[in-house]
């Protein structure tokens, strides 16, 4: 068993909040430039590539039952649906502004593990889940003004990784990690693939592939891809060395580094009102985290656990 090395672990997830809105960025770049399909298909594609030679060199396990096969399916359209969802969200909004509105997954999270699981979820983090929503509300309510519609596909965002963070849960004890997401990956271009191939892109443009490309946005997919594969290796590893709680409250790191990149890419700021929601979204998950921390130093309660959530880039 590995010691905690906090330092590290913070250190790792620091590395998972820059990668993360770096790749959002990137999918930014690419959401006018690239259809949908083919930027996922690239994206899983990658993946698998990446992860499938660690589980060969280190004998890591990916064999799986059929159950775990069946949710793993299910979680990989889930993630598909999530990432596509979230680049569709990019192409209307800013970038720092997407990721706030997806960062009330957290909140969603708390409410699925308290009617769906069972866990134990004190009024006072209720209350938190509900100011955080109002803060969310505030970042959505100028987006949609200006872009109608499309400022919602981050709420979608955040219930969809809900979801798949409980399927999830289901399957963590009985799979490895970086095993999953090399099989997911593998899943994701199975499903995918033929779909880009046989449909003619007059059909349905968001799954045209186009071989004509230049060199540039060919290296973006290609940064996609590592960038999200890297995002969930940074995250496992940080994992490995430093306990969820300590772990958690850092994660909201990944707001403010969305902001400046997103300011430095795009010329991006949030308006008034969103930025007081943004502050109220990160002091109401942050609040959450701490009071989850301290239940569970309590042996008589059940905490839910407050570990770090994937994000979409993921």
């Amino acid at each position: 068993m590995n010691q905690d090395r906090p330092t590290l672990g913070i250190a790792l997830m620091l590395g998972f909040c820059i990668v993360a809105p770096m790749g959002d960025a990137i999918a930014k770049i690419l959401s006018d430039k690239v259809a949908l399909g083919q930027l996922l298909l690239v994206r899983f594609g990658i993946q698998a590539l990446v992860l499938i030679p660690i589980i060969i060199l280190t004998g890591r396990m990916w064999r799986m039952t059929r159950r775990v096969y069946g949710l793993t399916l299910l979680r990989t359209v889930m993630h598909i649906i999530g990432i596509g969802m979230m680049v569709s969200a990019l192409y209307y909004l800013p970038l720092a502004d997407a990721i706030a509105i997806a960062f009330v997954m957290p909140f969603i999270m708390l409410l699925l593990g308290h009617h769906v699981l069972g866990e134990e979820v004190g009024m006072r983090r209720l209350i938190a889940c509900g100011i955080g929503f109002a803060g969310t509300l505030l970042v959505v309510q100028p987006s949609f003004q200006e872009v109608g519609w499309p400022a919602l596909l981050p709420l979608g965002v955040a219930v969809n990784f809900a979801l798949f963070m409980l399927v999830t849960r289901k399957i963590a004890k009985e799979t490895d990690p970086i095993g999953l997401q090399a099989v997911s990956g593998v899943m994701a271009v199975v499903l995918m693939a033929p779909l880009i191939l046989l449909i003619p892109a007059t059909t349905m443009p968001v799954l045209a592939w186009d071989d004509g490309l230049d060199g540039g946005t060919w290296g973006l997919l290609l940064a996609i891809g590592l960038s999200g594969t890297l995002a969930h290796l940074l995250m496992t590893w940080s994992l490995r060395y430093a306990p969820s709680a300590t772990l958690a409250p850092m994660q909201y790191l990944e707001i403010p580094i969305a902001t400046i990149i997103g300011f430095a890419v795009f010329g991006d700021l949030p308006d008034t009102i969103a930025s007081i929601g943004i502050a109220i979204t990160i002091a109401s998950g942050l609040y959450i985290v701490l009071r989850e921390r301290a239940t569970s130093r309590q042996p008589a309660s059940v905490p839910v656990q407050a570990g770090p959530a994937q994000t979409p880039a993921e």
